[in-house]
């Protein structure tokens, strides 16, 4: 597959009508046994029926038998990260032999338990670590091309790094 050719549409498109280059994703939990505290389903892809299910770590409760919002949150900056990589990669013709990217992420629970009004809700850290290698004589430059291009266009890290407003409603009584 080539990316800039399946790229080149979309650009002229988007310079054409910027308007266009907005996206919306979306996500939605099924609504399963709202009784259980400890476990949800979620949809990352509503239209498409994948179900992903959500439990909560048994660091505040839980019992860490499904993958954790947390969990998805990693999953979700190693995933954008490794997809921005494969694409600018093949964008820059470069042949990647070997890519894998591990997120880990640090959080003091005693915030979401609300225990101490001074530790954050939220992680305190996160660690990014990709795995490349590439074809034997792919030029130095090229490489380094391709780490700065991908952390600048990674959707997810961005997002992370940047921070982003987030307007919560709650409907029903």
């Amino acid at each position: 597959m080539n990316v800039s050719e399946r790229q080149a549409s979309l650009r002229a498109k988007y310079r054409a009508a910027p308007v266009e280059a907005m996206v919306t994703d979306r996500a939605i939990t099924t609504g399963i046994a709202p009784g259980d505290p400890v476990h949800c389903e979620v949809m990352p892809m509503p239209d498409r029926n994948v179900v992903v299910p959500i439990g909560v770590h048994r660091a505040v409760g839980g019992l860490h038998d499904a993958p954790t919002p947390g969990d998805l949150l990693c999953g979700a900056l190693a995933s954008c990260m490794d997809s921005t990589l494969r694409m600018v990669a093949n964008l820059l013709c470069v042949e990647l032999e070997v890519l894998t990217v591990e997120v880990t992420a640090d959080v003091d629970v005693r915030g979401t338990l609300a225990m101490d009004q001074t530790v954050p809700v939220g992680f305190q850290a996160m660690r990014c670590r990709v795995t490349l290698r590439a074809k034997s004589g792919t030029d130095v430059e090229k490489l380094e091309k391709l780490k700065v291009i991908a952390e600048h266009c990674c959707v997810v890290r961005q997002t992370l790094a940047n921070g982003v407003p987030i307007e919560l409603a709650f409907e029903g009584p």
